[in-house]
């Protein structure tokens, strides 16, 4: 997301600085020191420097410094989880104007509203509990999720044999989701499943013979441009939205469609929905399932019937085909300028 509107303000032709808060974080958080001991083999022993929250603390000392160096017209935050008070407070005395672009709408509300009174306009990923944050008095609108053309376009040429898939899922493997695909009958599927925690199940799990990417990886994860790569050469896709959250919001009913949704539809790649709102109006194409017995039900019919699935693919693809960066970048800007 961080990169997709960073090129979008670039095609626009703003001037964009990018604070490497990722770079920072994988700094402090893999500082050692010597603990001037050695172990049994005579090697000597070191540990992590910093703590969780020191390391994201001092990934975050640098960016008032770089703030008053270059002194933008906009600060534009992507989620803003590790940004602290006094950061804000420089902000406001400052008087920069502050974006920030809340991602976990709304199962993290009640965090990111504590945030949100600090910004100048707020942008939702859902709009399920907009009406709190236009009661702090700050412009807040909803923020449909976006796809990068480059990156996220069908296939062109055969299939990748080594990425192929009759089934692929790429995204975290909250407990809710290890529970939902665990009750799916994958009997002869050749099933892909990519991301955070996936690697993490233990030999004999059932589920860990279908963890797999085709890609080299860095901690379990999948960049987006590898996700895109895995998307245009399976069959099927499938979301499961998470159904953790802040206990407040756990049982709040989200409107919106998620960033996997889009992305896989402007990949191309036909898939089972998780229903919601938004995707029942603009994904109506594609079939929705209510447990896991009618996923696998459905799962099959799709699998077998190739032409039904390139057809629900090339309508699902139109139908958001207008969502990318650069359009949700020329929306924040005209925005901009009226506040």
């Amino acid at each position: 997301m961080h990169q997709g509107w960073y090129e979008a303000f670039q095609a626009l032709g703003v001037e964009v600085f990018s604070y490497n808060l990722n770079d920072r974080l994988i700094f402090y958080s893999t500082a050692l020191k010597d603990t001037h001991t050695q172990d049994e083999h005579g090697l000597p022993i070191v540990q992590q420097y910093l703590s969780q929250d020191q390391a994201f603390h001092m990934a975050m000392q640098g960016l008032p410094d770089v703030l008053l160096k270059l002194w933008p017209d906009v600060v534009v935050f992507v989620s803003a989880f590790f940004t602290t008070e006094s950061t804000f407070a420089l902000l406001r005395a400052r008087k920069f104007k502050t974006v920030l672009i809340h991602t976990e709408s709304p199962y993290q509300d009640d965090a990111q509203l504590q945030r949100a009174e600090m910004a100048d306009l707020n942008l939702l990923n859902d709009a399920a509990n907009i009406e709190k944050y236009l009661e702090l008095g700050v412009p807040a609108y909803y923020q449909p999720h976006s796809y990068r053309p480059e990156v996220h376009h069908p296939r062109e040429g055969g299939i990748d044999r080594d990425l192929a898939s009759d089934l692929c899922f790429i995204g975290t493997a909250f407990p809710s989701r290890y529970e939902f695909f665990s009750k799916l009958d994958l009997t002869n599927v050749d099933v892909l499943l990519g991301g955070s925690e996936w690697g993490k199940l233990k030999k004999g799990d059932p589920l860990a013979q279908y963890v797999g990417t085709g890609v080299e990886t860095e901690a379990d994860c999948i960049d987006n441009t590898q996700a895109a790569d895995l998307y245009r050469n399976a069959k099927m896709g499938i979301n499961f939205y998470r159904r953790e959250g802040e206990p407040e919001h756990e049982n709040d009913v989200a409107l919106a469609m998620g960033p996997r949704e889009v992305e896989m539809a402007a990949c191309g790649l036909p898939f089972l929905r998780d229903p919601r709102e938004e995707g029942d109006k603009i994904l109506h194409m594609l079939p929705t399932f209510g447990s896991p017995g009618d996923a696998s039900e459905k799962l099959r019919w799709w699998l077998d019937h190739p032409e039904q699935r390139f057809h629900a693919a090339s309508l699902a693809r139109e139908a958001v085909i207008d969502r990318t960066f650069e359009n949700a970048a020329r929306g924040l800007l005209h925005r901009l300028e009226k506040l």
